[in-house]
């Protein structure tokens, strides 16, 4: 364990407008980041899993959206930890390591002696102290947490393989044409502040690179040797790639689910990991109801204190009900996200849906998505 007056500060990549299309129409009234899963915002999740970080002294989001559009949360956050949360926004694109690095004054700031790095669009446990112990086990710059899929879908994201005795990240590679491994990178890491020394080194290889390349017009102007900005660095190919075998970077398997929120299906499944892991982790956030003088609840359920449920609806299992929703009589919920002043009529009946803001669903109506995309 490492000592007492050790500071740790957290870093969430929230991305921007520009990002995350395939997520919309969900994320054109919204900033992605701030979409309700399981009654809360979606970096909400993450950040508060940091909480749980020993010393923790910041949490910094980083992202292309205006400030404005996080000043509200991010205040309100911070009071509800009592940890300050920061929000950063870039100038322009660096690259997931890139964009750590135009922060370093900052993120450096309680000078600490480790930074985790996490993408927003995870959903998972968040194992971060069990991360954190098993970095300084392994004594090197950096951890990832992995998981493991099936081989057929591993290709859709970074593969890796690692010592299966000392637990070092042997070789990557960021979603191949070909199976590598079912072990994937999860988008959380753990490093040193020594992160920073590789990230300016793979900028500094470029310019070195482009001062070469000055020496012939024509190699300069072959689009094998166009290469990216000097400042635009990117965690996984120009850094966890060159870095694997090196014994500098290591890895964390959690056991526990993992999934990328890339779609509005996507996070109706994840809104029903987070309500499952409510029942350890907070279950005042869920609901209970047999009928008499409150709703009929089934399985994992969230209803914000201002919505109106009638007692003879029947809801679950995984349902979030936003706030000043109203849920009329005979109302039937199951797996399902009803955002802010939504109304359900009488006997209506939502299934595998999201119901978008202020909605109506009229009496005796049925809304049901077979597959799930919302």
């Amino acid at each position: 364990m490492g000592s007492s007056e050790e500071r740790v500060v957290a870093v969430i990549m929230v991305g921007g407008p520009t990002k995350g299309t395939r997520f919309r129409p969900l994320s054109l009234n919204i900033p992605k980041p701030l979409f309700p899963l399981a009654g809360q915002p979606m970096v909400h999740h993450p950040i508060s899993a940091c909480k749980k970080i020993p010393n923790l002294a910041q949490i910094y989001l980083i992202g292309f959206y205006e400030e404005r559009e996080f000043a509200i949360y991010v205040s309100s956050i911070s009071n509800e930890l009592r940890i300050p949360v920061r929000y950063l926004k870039e100038d322009k694109p660096h690259g997931s390591a890139g964009g750590l690095y135009n922060f370093r004054d900052l993120l450096m700031e309680d000078s600490p002696s480790h930074i985790f790095l996490l993408n927003c669009d995870v959903c998972c446990s968040f194992p971060l102290p069990e991360m954190l112990e098993a970095h300084r086990r392994y004594g090197g710059m950096g951890t990832i947490l992995v998981s493991k899929v099936s081989a057929e879908t591993a290709s859709e994201f970074g593969e890796l393989v690692a010592d299966p005795e000392t637990n070092e990240l042997l070789h990557y590679t960021e979603k191949p044409e070909t199976f590598v491994s079912d072990r994937i990178n999860c988008g959380v890491y753990v490093f040193t502040p020594d992160i920073f020394n590789a990230i300016q080194g793979v900028s500094t290889q470029r310019k070195d690179r482009a001062n070469l390349r000055r020496v012939s017009s024509f190699e300069a102007l072959q689009p094998v040797n166009r290469s990216l900005p000097t400042d635009f660095v990117r965690l996984d190919q120009d850094i966890l790639t060159p870095l694997a075998g090196k014994k500098q970077l290591y890895t964390y398997e959690t056991m526990d689910f993992w999934e990328q929120i890339k779609t509005p299906g996507m996070s109706l499944k994840c809104s029903g990991l987070y309500l499952a892991q409510y029942s350890s982790t907070s279950p005042h956030l869920l609901a209970s109801g047999d009928g008499s003088k409150t709703a009929t609840i089934s399985g994992d359920v969230y209803i914000h204190p201002s919505a109106k449920v009638h007692p003879t609806a029947k809801i679950g299992p995984n349902v979030s009900i936003s706030a000043n929703a109203r849920i009329g009589a005979g109302a039937r919920l199951i797996s399902c996200i009803i955002l802010d002043d939504v109304e359900i009529k009488e006997n209506a009946v939502v299934i595998h849906a999201i119901v978008g803001w202020k909605s109506s669903i009229g009496r005796w109506s049925r809304v049901q998505v077979s597959n799930g995309d919302g």
